[in-house]
């Protein structure tokens, strides 16, 4: 363990700012919920310290691990909490940071030049929503420990033994009187910490699950090669990169540090994730605008100084990130968040920073690496042919229906409500099922579009090719949004849009393409919550005019118990293999009436992870696609993407 000593870094760099009284009755202030997401959130935090730690430059190794009963411990080797007695508090400054609300060594200026993390609060929080925390800090020459249960303490922190090396390490095992579910997710929390690897280069996270003695997984995460390597694990599951490089640059003012490295593939769709000082700003902000600002007018001053423009051609910003990944990271001394969640960056001066940045090296980088930038430019000028045509093809739907209002679909049987606060549609595969779900429903407020045929595979094609297509068109017109850069959320024609499938491989399929569709072309949609999926039942277990419907093998066996009192009757069971298969009033009563049908809300609550996933399941690579399908196809008949 690291030995390195920092004599700016003590007892009176920790600051106090307000008690911890509302945490454990406010938990979803500090950490967002009180569900999955704010469970995750409590590791993320002690990381965050850690990472804190490295990017001060006295910590090169993290390691967290899920014990059994769901405890975590994370373990550093950097200088350790400081143990001395607080000057204001009268209790050691380890303690106080576990104690009191905002302290920690954010606040100051002496501690830490750049931080994540909630502002400081993380350690006090995760304690105050601990059933029992446990802290273990090494100073270069004792062991220090000391307990706490729900926040409390009956102890002092106290000497348990003697060392050379130093760090802090801290388990716990969270509330159950205050989240919903204790149980951790090893792939959100591996992602988190993959993340966090790729954006601190040389830092080792050593990530290990342990609750399974008998099947314990872990990865060492360890990128020297920092967001280059994250670039390349991105385009692992899209389509080939155009070039073996990564382009990457990088640039200091003052203390502010930024880094950006981007690739571009041959698919038709952006990635560009941002983070400041670590944290994801999944709605971006002003490194991410000074970005793309940046590299569209970078491509096209490139463009024209060396003659591949004509006169009046200008590339948009969409036209000049087609295909390309990129990622944008900048480490600040103060950050300003937007919102609650720190979704956006504000800071105004790295808007500035970052474009001038892009500016100056990307310029270089192209005019030093002719080949790579004659590849990226085709790419933008094939994007604007393709806008091009799709405005064309976008103006003739106009012109079409400039003289009334859009003819609807002749699949569509509409319904008579027109409040969209009200209304649904179901969007079901077949003629069979569609008969069955429009005779079944409720005519005042349900609508049913029934598609055939197979649907254009969007993730392999650009926007100009969706205009007119005989298959997505009437999706198109019964929800009235329009798509893409037309797309208007107001218009939307009804507040539910439930996809309606067969529960088999096909059905699979299908609602895999219609929301490739939503979220590539209308992901406000998604974003908004108004897509969802429907759950028909695969069975229909029978006795004496007892009917139970069941939704899984486990279900059906459960009734068949019930039914035939422990075998002694028999109980007939059908296996729905299709919607065709159900009259409309089973239709009804099992999957289209709200009072018992069970619906998932889609929702974007990982939109890397579902843009991975649209890209394995519809894109060119038939290996991954493969392996995607073989390590999930146990999860198959409960699918909820």
């Amino acid at each position: 363990m690291s030995q390195q000593n920092n004599s700016n870094y003590d007892e009176n760099d920790i600051q106090v700012l307000e008690g911890l009284e509302a945490v454990r009755k406010r938990p979803g202030m500090y950490i967002g919920s009180t569900g999955t997401g704010g469970l995750h959130h409590l590791v993320y935090e002690i990381v965050d310290n850690s990472i804190d730690e490295a990017l001060a430059g006295y910590c090169t190794e993290i390691n967290v691990e899920i014990l059994a009963g769901d405890i975590i411990r994370v373990s550093d080797n950097g200088r350790g909490i400081p143990v001395g007695i607080h000057q204001k508090e009268g209790i050691s400054a380890a303690t106080v940071v576990y104690t009191i609300l905002h302290a920690g060594g954010k606040f100051g200026g002496g501690g830490y030049k750049v931080s994540g993390g909630l502002h400081g609060v993380g350690a006090s929080v995760v304690n105050a929503l601990s059933e029992w925390l446990e802290l273990t800090v090494k100073d270069g020459e004792h062991i220090w420990f000391q307990r706490f249960e729900r926040g409390n303490y009956s102890e002092q922190l106290k000497a348990i033994g003697d060392t050379t090396e130093t760090g802090t390490s801290v388990m716990f095992k969270a509330d159950g009187e205050i989240f919903e579910d204790t149980v951790y997710d090893y792939s959100t929390l591996l992602k988190r910490l993959r993340e966090q690897a790729f954006l601190n280069a040389g830092v080792k996270i050593v990530f290990t699950d342990k609750r399974d003695a008998d099947n314990i997984q872990g990865e060492v995460l360890h990128y020297e090669g920092g967001i280059r390597q994250f670039v390349e694990f991105l385009n692992e599951n899209r389509g080939k990169p155009l070039t073996d490089e990564i382009i990457y640059v990088s640039g200091k003012q003052g203390d502010a540090f930024a880094e950006v490295a981007l690739q571009y593939n041959d698919t038709y769709n952006e990635t560009i994730l941002s983070f400041a000082n670590n944290i994801h700003t999944k709605d971006g902000g002003t490194h991410e605008t000074g970005f793309k600002t940046a590299i569209t007018r970078v491509v096209n001053d490139y463009g024209k100084k060396m003659g591949l423009l004509k006169d009046k051609e200008k590339l948009s910003g969409d036209d000049v990130r087609e295909g390309l990944t990129a990622v944008i990271s900048v480490k600040l001394t103060e950050c300003e968040f937007e919102g609650q969640t720190k979704g956006r960056l504000g800071n105004p001066e790295v808007k500035p920073f970052v474009d001038k940045l892009i500016q100056e090296k990307l310029m270089n980088f192209l005019e030093e690496n002719p080949e790579t930038a004659k590849m990226i430019f085709e790419k933008s000028i094939s994007a604007l042919k393709a806008r091009e045509a799709a405005k064309r093809a976008r103006e003739a739907e106009r012109k079409k229906n400039a003289f009334g209002n859009l003819s609807m679909p002749e699949k569509l049987a509409d319904c008579s409500e027109r409040d969209p606060r009200y209304t649904e549609i179901y969007i079901v595969e077949g003629d069979s099922a569609g008969g069955s779900a429009k005779q079944g429903r409720n005519r005042a407020y349900q609508a049913i579009l029934s598609l055939w045929g197979k649907m254009l595979n969007v993730e392999k094609a650009r926007i100009d090719k969706i205009y007119g297509n005989d298959k997505l068109s009437p999706v198109v017109t019964a929800l009235g949004t329009g798509i893409g850069e037309d797309f208007d959320i107001e218009k939307l024609r009804y507040g539910k849009v439930i996809i309606m499938a067969d529960a088999d491989v096909d059905g699979m399929h299908i609602r895999t393409l219609l929301l490739t569709f939503f979220f590539r072309y209308m992901r406000p949609l998604i974003a908004n919550g108004n897509v969802y999926i429907a759950q028909p039942p695969l069975f229909r277990v029978e006795r004496n005019k007892k009917i139970r419907y069941a939704f899984s093998d486990e279900e059906r066996d459960k009734y068949i118990a019930e039914l035939s009192e422990e075998g002694k009757y028999k109980v007939e069971v059908q296996r729905y293999k299709g919607l065709g298969e159900m009259d409309p009033e089973q239709l009804w009563e099992t999957t289209m009436n709200p009072e018992s049908r069970t619906i998932v809300k889609i929702g974007m609550e990982d939109a890397l992870k579902a843009d991975e996933t649209f890209s394995i399941l519809m894109g060119d690579n038939v290996e991954l696609r493969r392996n995607f399908i073989e390590k999930n196809a146990k999860f198959a008949q409960n699918l909820d993407i």
